[in-house]
């Protein structure tokens, strides 16, 4: 929270950042009744079937009043997940996958579908983190091909990029100002050593940080995610 406040005075005025954060507590207020807990449970299919907790439904008060002031916890429908991994015209098991703000980890249980070198989850909400923990532990899939999973309690803006083939996920999961660090590192990391590097940005709310990175090209994508490259792949 003070974090977030000498971010935003950074940014606007003491009174704007003011409005904000009773704006912010507000819809607070408003999920918490009974009938939009009810509406978090909506997405408990996958985690019937595959006997995990990754649904928003179960996250506890403090996780969901922290995200409010950096991207509320909402996991990734697997449907559309396997449509955004069809779009990559890669081999999946010359790349590592990384999920920046994976939450409990339901799409790094997702892209262990998938034959990638490892998957690697980045969290900053320490409840968050510890659930996907239990999640890797507990899942159990036949259509399993990377075993390699893990979730690192971080703030993604500080994580150290693996000097191999990436790609990266983006569930909308940081504010303009951390997102624009994030890729400031990933500039810095390909112009260090040069590696393809694909970007899956789902709702894309801040896709012209990315289109106007100077690195990045975009490849793809509908209205509801947007696929980029780094371009040395070209």
């Amino acid at each position: 929270m003070r974090s977030w406040w000498r971010e935003q005075e950074r940014e606007k005025r003491a009174r704007s950042t003011t409005r904000v954060l009773a704006g912010n507590l507000w819809a607070f207020v408003r999920d918490s009744t009974p009938e939009r807990q009810r509406q978090r449970y909506g997405d408990m299919e996958y985690d019937w079937e595959h006997r995990v907790n990754t649904t928003s439904g179960t996250v506890g008060w403090r996780a969901r009043l922290l995200g409010l002031f950096h991207s509320p916890y909402q996991p990734t429908d697997p449907a559309l997940f396997r449509e955004m991994m069809a779009s990559l015209p890669i081999v999946f098991d010359q790349f590592t996958f990384i999920d920046f703000g994976s939450g409990k980890g339901r799409t790094l249980l997702m892209a262990s579908e998938y034959p990638f070198m490892r998957i690697v989850g980045v969290e900053l909400i320490a409840e968050l983190h510890r659930a996907a923990e239990q999640n890797i532990r507990q899942y159990h899939s036949s259509t399993q091909r990377c075993a390699q999973i893990e979730s690192v309690l971080a703030d993604a803006r500080d994580f150290e990029l693996p000097e191999e083939p990436l790609v990266l996920y983006l569930f909308n999961p940081l504010p303009e100002h951390a997102l624009c660090d994030v890729l400031q590192r990933l500039g810095n990391s390909l112009a260090q050593t040069p590696r393809p590097v694909w970007v899956v940005y789902h709702n894309p709310l801040l896709e012209a940080a990315l289109a106007t990175s100077g690195f990045l090209q975009k490849a793809g994508g509908t209205p509801q995610y947007s696929v980029y490259h780094s371009i040395e792949t070209g």
